[in-house]
């Protein structure tokens, strides 16, 4: 097998889940905005979400969160979404939007507000099982706002004490992905703000907890390529959630801000052999202003390429580079697989899978846009809500 030809198995191997909370509203903290044709209930969702794998074909996964997207029939859910060629992913949490979790959840002073919150987690395990699930996304909006609040110590026994009781409720084959976010809610203190955290949590747990990078997620400057190649050289690496930014949780299309990035994200990936099943790489992102199905389709693009680029590196000449000093060869190596376009070779790989080499322009020619906008007519549209 030529180097070019497993570089294109390996991208129709691809996987990209996307988020059921993508297709639905979204904005800014001070406004929502609505657009024509979004979805009302999880299953117009995953209708969505069945026309973007027809046209890129690396997709056939949806992750949901609950309780936006609650159900009375969770299997019958899961039977709807293979019925349109999907599956159900990742089960995310929702411990940030209560009233009761206004000085945090698990993490909170109040052993009620505590247990309602774990409840809740445990909740999202049973929808697991019920959905055929692998993993349990959790993410806490946990933390303090000022000097002596609360008792960090206690709040990060707390947490441990909520996330070893998750995880002895987890079954065979699934996973607990443990996301961390330096600031926002709160701003003194967050609960869970960095890898190194949820790293320590995760060690402590055991081999089904793993940290899930949102490369959202950090301060200006911070290297997220060291971050992913540790994790992977630790068996720590869970997934991602592909997202870009410019100051804080943008939650911008993946790529948009620093495509360099992302490739050099992808790279670490490859590298550290974190490029296959074991680690679930799925969009987070909130589509405010642009036209959510094409923007999700050309966030699954912009991977591809990244990913692309990252499989041509030519690894042999780099470690040649990089063992005798030559630091300006090693970079060189770097700089010529990302200034590849990788467009072409992504035409192929997609005709040879049947699709049309173009997935936006094929779904501008599906008609489906025009469908939606007069089919979803009336309802309460989904969202987040602000």
């Amino acid at each position: 097998m030529t180097a070019v030809s497993a570089v294109k198995a390996a991208l129709r191997k691809q996987a990209i889940e996307t988020p059921s909370w993508a297709y639905g509203n979204s904005g800014t903290r001070f406004k929502v905005f609505a657009q024509p044709g979004v979805p009302r209930t999880p299953r117009e969702k995953l209708d969505d979400a069945a026309r973007v794998h027809a046209h890129t074909g690396v997709a056939p996964t949806v992750a949901l969160h609950i309780p936006w997207d609650r159900v009375d029939d969770y299997a019958g859910l899961a039977r709807y979404a293979k019925e349109r060629g999907l599956s159900l992913g990742a089960i995310n949490s929702n411990v940030f939007q209560d009233d009761d979790y206004r000085l945090g959840s698990v993490c909170h002073p109040d052993a009620a507000v505590r247990r309602k919150a774990l409840d809740h987690l445990l909740e999202c395990v049973d929808i697991m099982d019920a959905t055929g699930s692998r993993d349990l996304k959790l993410w806490f909006a946990d933390g303090t706002n000022y000097p002596g609040q609360d008792d960090i110590r206690a709040r990060q026994e707390r947490l441990a004490e909520a996330l070893a009781a998750v995880y002895e409720r987890l079954g065979g084959g699934q996973r607990m992905l443990l996301e961390y976010k330096f600031f926002e809610p709160a701003f003194y203190t967050t609960d869970v703000p960095d890898w190194g955290t949820a790293y320590a949590h995760c060690l402590r747990l055991g081999e089904k907890a793993q940290v899930v990078v949102d490369t959202g997620h950090h301060a200006p400057g911070t290297n997220i390529e060291f971050i992913v190649a540790v994790l992977l050289r630790e068996g720590k690496l869970g997934g991602f959630d592909f997202n870009s930014r410019f100051y804080a949780d943008d939650d911008l299309m993946v790529g948009s801000a620093d495509p360099f990035q992302l490739f050099r994200i992808m790279y670490e990936v490859v590298r550290g052999g974190g490029y296959g099943p074991r680690t679930a790489f799925m969009l987070d992102q909130c589509h405010n202003i642009e036209a959510k199905i094409p923007a999700i389709i050309r966030s699954v693009m912009n991977v591809q390429e990244a990913t692309a680029k990252a499989l041509l590196v030519d690894r042999e000449a780099l470690s040649a580079a990089q063992a005798c000093g030559d630091v300006l060869a090693a970079n060189a190596v770097l700089m010529d697989a990302y200034n590849t376009d990788v467009r072409p070779l992504l035409a192929e790989v997609r005709e040879e899978m049947g699709l049309d080499p173009d997935p936006v322009a094929a779904y501008h020619r599906s008609g489906w846009a025009e469908r939606i906008t007069e089919d979803r007519k009336g309802g309460r549209q989904a969202g987040w809500g602000a």
